[in-house]
């Protein structure tokens, strides 16, 4: 497969912005592009987002709120949320030549169908490939140029291979991988589970309560990908043993500060503060899918008891602690 020059990206929040400029200092010609007649144009004339201010975007880049700005790009990264991947991936399929490679950037559950990320793309986009970028990875970190690492998944390696190359940088290593499934798993059920960790932090429950919640949240992640056919290895990775340490550990999370003020008395509403946080949107739709493959998932369930109000956050820690006793696995 011949080396991917031009990328695009779908998508002009902070996330999109730290990637715009990843690909760009990685050498490649980028458009940005974004649904915001308004806000393309205050971003093209400052370079700079509200979402994410500290970071100057290339001077390369291109800046558009005409989708037809990314057509003649090879490859396109949708940076949307999870649950507005499907138009996003739609509205994509309508404006590009068929073939051009698609990968998501969300972390999450389709509400409603229960679909993974890339299942989405494939029935929104059928005749384009398709590819999910995953691992812990902070927007502002990145922009910054801290180092970063992360995994890029497509069931096509030669995909996955020209992908993470055109990404890879200075700061912003790109493991490639052929485990679409792993990699989407892991990033889907890290977020459920970082705001487990973000209540227990909030009812101030401790340090060994915190470890305590992440390696059991583990155990579930792994049991889940398991029934879903991942790769022991890839749940072990970056996307997500590793994205789930840093989203279980840092109040830069939203789903671990959203747990965290569910464990102080707010209610999902006030604690959400109207950001879209992808592990309460996710909650339910991930302990359905455990339940129908008969995967035991009981911090994950608690979390999703809370946001649908059908217990308190005390209620839920206290359910927990009376499990029956039983051997570590």
């Amino acid at each position: 497969m011949t080396a991917i020059q031009r990328i695009g990206l779908a998508g002009a929040g902070a996330w999109g912005v730290a990637l715009a400029n990843v690909a760009a200092s990685a050498g490649r010609r980028v458009a940005l592009w974004g649904r915001d007649a308004e806000a393309m144009a205050r971003l093209a004339l400052t370079r700079r987002s509200a979402r994410l201010p500290e970071a100057e975007l290339a001077k390369s880049i291109e800046i558009s709120a005409d989708i037809g700005a990314l057509v003649g790009c090879e490859a396109i990264l949708i940076v949307v949320p999870a649950q507005e991947t499907r138009a996003a991936a739609s509205e994509l399929a309508r404006a590009l030549p068929a073939g051009v490679a698609l990968t998501t950037c969300a972390k999450g559950v389709e509400r409603g169908t229960s679909l993974f990320m890339t299942e989405v793309l494939a029935q929104a986009a059928p005749k384009h490939a398709h590819a999910i970028l995953s691992g812990p990875s902070f927007a502002a970190d990145v922009a910054a140029g801290l180092p970063s690492a992360v995994t890029l998944a497509a069931e096509d390696e030669a995909l996955a291979r020209a992908l993470s190359l055109a990404l890879n940088g200075p700061s912003f290593r790109v493991y490639h991988s052929t485990d679409v499934r792993g990699v989407e798993i892991g990033g889907a059920a890290k977020n459920v589970l970082a705001i487990a960790c973000g209540i227990a932090s909030g009812l101030g429950l401790g340090a060994s309560a915190a470890a305590a919640l992440t390696a059991r949240g583990f155990a579930e992640l792994s049991r889940f990908g398991a029934a879903f056919g991942a790769r022991p290895q890839t749940l072990m990775g970056l996307s997500g043993l590793g994205d789930l340490v840093l989203t279980c550990t840092s109040p830069q999370s939203r789903n671990f500060t959203f747990g965290v003020a569910l464990g102080r008395g707010e209610s999902p509403t006030q604690a959400a503060a109207g950001k879209l946080v992808e592990g309460a949107a996710t909650a339910s739709a991930l302990v359905a899918m455990a339940h129908a493959r008969g995967v035991e998932m009981p911090i994950a369930a608690a979390v999703a008891a809370v946001i649908a109000g059908e217990t308190d956050v005390r209620g839920a820690v206290d359910a927990l602690l009376a499990r029956p006793a039983k051997a570590e696995g």
